[in-house]
Parts: structure tokens; sequence; C-alpha cells
């Protein structure tokens, strides 16, 4: 069955319409005609099972047979707060991100950030990222789109991470374990905050900074990782420690 994103706006009661692109690819591409089934996602947390009524290159018209909260959304609200890095690594993040079940993911800036883009750049590059969040929904298929926040300093995303009940920066220079580090799974963690530094590492001024509003700092291994190979691995165990990447969480499914 093939799944699509729709907008909340675009669901009234049992039926529903598909537009745009989309629309145009179930026509043109897919070649789905009345009667076929198709699925969808709002983004807010429900999975919908619908059947084509109608159908054009522009609209698609579906009645709605069945929905439900999705089962692919992890119990764990995490949050990842990633220093602007080089390039296209960050767009590159956002889908990867979102496919883990990362609940939240805002930009900001730390002191050895290079990429530094102006108020516009940075609108236009938001738009962007929340355009990848939603064609990775539909891949992954989520119930729910990642947030993208809004891009802010770092003394501005330390104040963000204030009341959730985990706060980690990740840091290579930390010789600590994550395990030695991080609470036990028996302990309710319910909302995570991370944070993950650029190319060159946070400062040991930021990272004093960060301990000072009650952050924990732990280490991802013995090795040098890249950057974005870093968050990946973050976010993997965090899911794997208190969200629904083990087996005792797989088991439930």
């Amino acid at each position: 069955m093939r799944y699509f994103f729709i907008e909340q706006s675009a669901i009234s009661g049992t039926t529903a319409v598909i537009t745009g692109s989309d629309a145009r690819h179930v026509k043109t591409v897919l070649r789905l005609k009345p009667g076929d089934k198709i699925g969808f996602f709002d983004g807010k947390g429900f999975e919908y099972r619908a059947e084509i009524i109608a159908l054009s290159p522009e609209k698609i018209k579906v009645s709605i047979t069945d929905s439900f909260p999705s089962t692919a959304e992890s119990p764990v609200q995490i949050v990842i707060a990633q220093a602007f890095l080089k390039e296209k690594k960050m767009d590159a993040l956002v889908r990867q991100l979102t496919e883990l079940g990362v609940t939240k993911w805002i930009p900001f800036f730390a002191e050895r950030s290079v990429p530094r883009p102006e108020k516009k750049q940075i609108s236009a590059r938001t738009q962007r990222w929340e355009k990848i969040a939603k064609e990775a929904l539909k891949q992954c298929k989520r119930g729910r789109i990642m947030e993208i926040g809004k891009t802010v300093s770092f003394g501005e995303v330390l104040n963000l991470g204030e009341s959730y009940d985990l706060k980690v920066v990740f840091w290579e220079s930390e010789f600590r374990s994550a395990n030695a580090e991080l609470p036990e799974p028996r302990q309710q963690i319910n909302t995570i905050f991370a944070m993950l530094g650029p190319e060159g590492g946070f400062t040991s001024r930021e990272i004093e900074s960060a301990r000072d509003q009650g952050f924990v700092t732990a280490a991802l291994g013995p090795r040098i990782l890249r950057a974005e190979t870093a968050t990946i691995a973050a976010s993997v165990l965090l899911q794997y420690v208190f969200g629904d990447m083990s087996q005792k969480n797989l088991d439930k499914k």
C-alpha cells in the first residue's frame, strides 16, 4: 500500500483530499484508479487507511475507512540540538533523524560553527528542512513530523533544555562512556534534550556553561567521530536505552 502525507486541514469527516505533487504522482506515475487503497499520515500522530473515490492530475478525493494512532512513534520525546555544520550535512541529518524517531531538531550556532548564514538564508533553509522532514515521514511511515525549531544561539539553546528529564551534551573530550553518565532506564525519563557540536567540537567554555545549566557530558566511544556521525550515533543510543529500539520495546509492537 502506498503512503502519503496530508495536512489535517485536508481531512473533513470521512473524506480527504490529496493535492499537489502527490496527486500528480497518484494519477500519472502510480496510475491508481477509483477503488484502489492507499494510506496516509497527518503528521500529528495519526495514520489513515482510505479508498480512492475520484481523481484528477491535481486532486485525489478519498474515503477514509480507518484511522488510528501511529504505532511508529517513540515513547520518549527526544530533542536534538545540532550546532551548524558545513555544506549539506544538515539536510541529510534532517532526513536521518526523522527516520530515527526524533521529536524535534533545533539548529544553533556554536563558537566553532563555520557556516553562519544570514537570516534570509536561514528562513529558506528552514523551509527546505521542513519539506525534507515531510518526505522522510512518508518513507519511514512515521505518524508525526519531526518539528524543525528556530535557529538560535548557544546561550538560547541551553535555556531551551531547562525543563527536560535528561539534558546531555555529547562531547569528544569526555572520557566517561554514555552508559556511565546516563541514568538507568528504570528511572522515569520521558523527555530528553541532547546537544551535538560542530565539526571543530565544543569549546571548554561551552561545556562548562552547559554543566552549569545542569547538562551532563557523555562520550560516544573511544574513536573520534565526524560531527554528523556523532549525531546519528547519539540518537540511536538514546532510542535504544530509553525509546523503542531495544528488543523489549520491539516485542510490544
